[in-house]
């Protein structure tokens, strides 16, 4: 399941446990930076096979389950 790669993906990337990343977090709970978003959408692009984020993408993205649903919606699988 999506939900669990990037769970594991955002505890590496932010040195957090993968096990407190929830749908609801957000990434400033993470404490992520905007360097920190775009390293993320390079990972995202190299794990799960999306092109890099758009700007307009990235702003519609706040928490993990944004994301979770930007994936989905991208790789065509069901939520």
């Amino acid at each position: 399941m999506i939900f669990e790669k990037l769970a594991a993906l955002l505890a590496e990337q932010f040195s957090v446990e993968a096990d407190s990343i929830t749908m609801e977090t957000t990434f400033e709970d993470l404490g992520a930076d905007s360097l920190d978003i775009v390293e993320l959408s390079m990972a995202l692009e190299e794990e799960f096979g999306v092109e890099e984020l758009a700007e307009e993408e990235l702003s519609n993205i706040s928490t993990v389950a944004d994301l979770v649903r930007y994936l989905n919606r991208k790789l065509g699988e069901d939520e």
